[in-house]
């Protein structure tokens, strides 16, 4: 039998070295040794082979603005959304499709094949939004996209935000969003998330919201989103993005919300490289570190991911879309690095980001999914974390959709330079 596609020595990550036969875009079978022929052949060399990263939060219609209208000074998020609402007048459809597209080829080029992305429906012209739904089909071989109908400065708070956040769910938008804390009143907050609750029966959609993203230990929405997610039923299809201000709870509130968050079937998704450079900045010293409780949320049982969030806008001026640069931060930033630790952050940006985005049932290394994979020069997830190893071949429906050359450094040894991989002696792979 010939296959469209075979990789040969994969390890998987409970260790198992393995071929995967591909045909008509699905894993066909995965066996120690598969004697049969294909149409192309990957040989892993005894690397790490993944399902692809997972990008639950990040803004594309943002991205690679930074700059644009003036750059954000004092690094804040109030600037950065301040920045932001002087750029939207700027944007074109064509140049926010074209940015989109550059950063999803970051993304997807880096190992990250599906991508959950925000985009500011606060624009009755809707320039952002317009411009995401071309590139949601138009990059479809490339990336799964999500789009979430994100009102940047709210639903009540901005003149006819609430209607404009359900035209967006009629135009297309696959998920309700929200932003209680940045209502000018509690009260305001409360009712915005009502609101949009009730979008997401109405329209049948999952809903994802910025919640509680500040330094202040009285922004509280996420209880109200875990009431709303018990009270109507939608278990496991709403997501808490960010919730800062849980770092800042007291022990004893935490203690309870912990149960709520569990019983809602709430996922938090927690964005390392905005919230650490984010948060804190009203703060002299000791200065907090701007994430959730992410190590404790994960020991009460309840589904964590991490996100990259911004690429190059008004709130983050760097990154290139490389989510284990967002793991491999968060890591160190929520000190998730005890032996059986380590392993859990992989999770955080594949199975609990897929989860997050509801998308497990087609997600996953198993006979029968979508060949969706990716190959890491790494022989194991610890080592594609510590050395944030490249995605040498990243697989998208059975075809490879990006490749890479593993990078090769020689160090001079007496008279002749010789090659070096960052393993220690007789672990890893092999020197090539």
């Amino acid at each position: 039998m010939a296959y469209d596609l075979l990789v040969r020595n994969a390890r998987l990550r409970d260790g198992r070295l393995v071929d995967l036969a591909v045909s008509a875009g699905r894993i066909v079978a995965i066996e120690p040794r598969i004697a049969a022929e294909a149409a192309e052949t990957i040989d892993a060399g005894g690397r790490l082979l993944s399902p692809p990263l997972v990008e639950p939060h990040c803004h594309l219609d943002a991205a690679l603005t930074e700059g644009l209208a003036g750059h954000n000074r004092t690094g804040t998020l109030l600037e950065g959304i301040q920045r932001w609402a002087q750029t939207k007048p700027l944007l074109t459809v064509e140049t926010v499709k074209e940015r989109a597209k550059r950063t999803i080829e970051w993304y997807a080029s880096q190992g990250a094949l599906v991508i959950r992305s925000h985009v500011d429906v606060c624009d009755p012209n809707f320039v952002g939004l317009r411009a995401l739904l071309e590139v949601r089909e138009e990059m479809r071989d490339l990336v799964d996209l999500q789009l979430v109908a994100f009102p940047q400065e709210g639903i009540l708070s901005y003149p006819g935000g609430g209607e404009l956040l359900e035209e967006a769910l009629r135009m297309g938008c696959d998920v309700v969003g929200a932003i209680p804390h940045y209502e000018m009143t509690r009260e305001m907050g409360v009712e915005s998330l009502r609101i949009a609750f009730e979008l997401a029966e109405r329209y049948d959609r999952p809903l994802d919201a910025h919640c509680d993203e500040t330094d202040d230990d009285q922004s509280r929405f996420v209880e109200v989103m875990a009431a709303e997610t018990i009270r109507r039923g939608l278990q496991g299809r709403v997501v808490a993005s960010h919730t800062t201000a849980m770092g800042s709870y007291n022990n004893a509130y935490a203690f309870k919300l912990f149960g709520w968050l569990k019983r809602a079937e709430l996922s938090i998704v927690a964005n390392p490289p905005d919230n650490s450079i984010l948060q804190g900045r009203f703060d002299t010293y000791p200065k907090r570190r701007g994430l959730t409780r992410v190590k404790e949320l994960l020991e009460y049982g309840i589904n964590v991911a991490f996100g990259h969030d911004s690429v190059m806008d008004p709130w983050y001026p760097l990154g290139t879309g490389n989510m284990l640069h967002a793991a491999w931060l968060g890591l160190h930033l929520v000190q998730l690095s005890g032996y059986e630790e380590i392993p859990l952050v992989w999770d955080l940006v594949t199975t609990n980001a897929a989860r997050a985005l509801g998308i497990l049932d087609r997600y996953g290394i198993d006979v029968g999914k979508p060949a969706d994979f990716v190959v890491f020069d790494a022989a194991n997830e610890r080592d594609a974390l510590r050395m944030l190893a490249p995605a040498l071949w990243c697989v998208k429906r059975g075809r490879i959709v990006a490749r890479a050359s593993a990078p090769r450094v020689e160090i001079r040894r007496a008279d002749e330079f010789v090659p070096i991989r960052y393993e220690r002696p007789g672990e890893g792979l092999v020197d090539r």
